[in-house]
């Protein structure tokens, strides 16, 4: 039975896909390899996240691609894509394109701010304009019209023997639905429930009214529905980092139980000027997890998840915990597997 008041409706997991810079391919096979497996345990969702000039998936469309031609079920979703880096018409081609591939699997997640390291890469990235760019909201409400098929130019037709659109082609018309915000705020909780978005809660959150994780994530879940047209029926997906040992070896509860202890330092007071809040990892038996969810204040407003897999583990690890993941865990929150 569920230990919440709620079951959960959709599992998911998030993977950072890193690689060993002397064979990148063996770590983009591997990413593929686990997507796969999660589609074989009858997971909801497959998320990637994005990293750019670090060892982890720079381009998750060209991965995504790839994955959606390797699954024929599972949904692929990004979390998140940093649109600082991003034009949002040439992004918006390019999440539409899989999409299609997928034939409408795609959830993709955006976030907004500026480049991380900013200051060392805008010559590169923004040459020309390194100083005019807008890394706030605008940039994703732009991408939003153009997933959703609001022109781009007041010119199409036909010129010669070629036929041009006004609008983002291919053109995915259930996208727009699947648009996800990646959020840590009060403010951007908000702006994603007005704009008709879904929310990406995360492990990380920014402590303005409080200093309890929970509390704050909560805060930020009915801020987004309070503004969402959906109101309560809004989506909102909790990825928290957990780690069931079942069956995992000695060797593995020791490493795991190590990460997580290294980690939890960070968890106790806001980080930086930002006053960033962390929540802990949650390591132990599927039933000593599913307890601690159960009493998890966030967690009980929502009926969707993506765990998030820790950043340095090996393959084997992955396996390990997904598959405890999909046959005890999920099950012990209500979750029933895709048949």
């Amino acid at each position: 039975m569920p230990l919440t008041s709620k079951p959960l409706r959709k599992l998911g997991f998030l993977t950072i896909g890193l690689f060993d810079e002397a064979d990148p391919h063996r770590g983009h096979e591997s990413t593929l390899q686990i997507i796969e497996m999660g589609e074989r345990l009858g997971f909801d969702s497959a998320w990637v996240r994005h990293r750019h000039l670090q060892y982890g998936i720079s381009s998750p469309m060209a991965v995504l691609a790839a994955a959606s031609q390797r699954t024929s079920r599972i949904e692929l979703g990004t979390a998140v894509i940093p649109v600082g880096w991003e034009n949002p018409l040439r992004l918006a081609e390019d999440l539409a394109t899989v999409d299609i591939l997928s034939r409408g699997r795609l959830n993709p997640g955006v976030s907004v701010g500026p480049p991380n390291h900013y200051d060392q890469v805008k010559g590169a990235l923004y040459p020309d304009t390194a100083g005019l760019e807008d890394f706030g909201h605008e940039r994703v409400r732009r991408l939003l019209d153009f997933v959703r098929g609001e022109p781009v130019t007041d010119f199409s037709g036909v010129e010669g023997f070629e036929v041009f659109s006004d609008r983002v082609q291919p053109h995915s018309p259930g996208l727009g639905r699947r648009m996800w915000y990646g959020g840590g705020s009060l403010r951007s909780a908000q702006w994603a429930g007005e704009h008709g978005m879904n929310l990406l809660t995360s492990s990380v959150v920014k402590a303005e009214e409080s200093e309890d994780f929970a509390e704050i994530q909560l805060s930020h879940i009915q801020t987004f529905r309070a503004h969402h047209p959906d109101g309560d029926r809004a989506r909102v997906s909790q990825g928290l980092v957990v780690i069931p040992t079942d069956t995992a070896s000695p060797d593995q509860r020791a490493k795991y139980e190590q990460y997580a202890l290294r980690r939890m330092p960070r968890t106790a007071t806001p980080q930086g000027p930002a006053r960033m809040m962390f929540a802990p990892d949650l390591v132990g038996t599927s039933e000593e997890i599913a307890e601690r969810l159960a009493s998890h204040a966030a967690f009980r407003e929502v009926d969707e998840v993506a765990f998030a897999l820790p950043f340095t583990f090996d393959h084997e690890d992955y396996v390990q915990i997904l598959t405890d993941i999909a046959t005890r865990l999920g099950p012990a929150l209500g979750w029933q597997a895709a048949p």
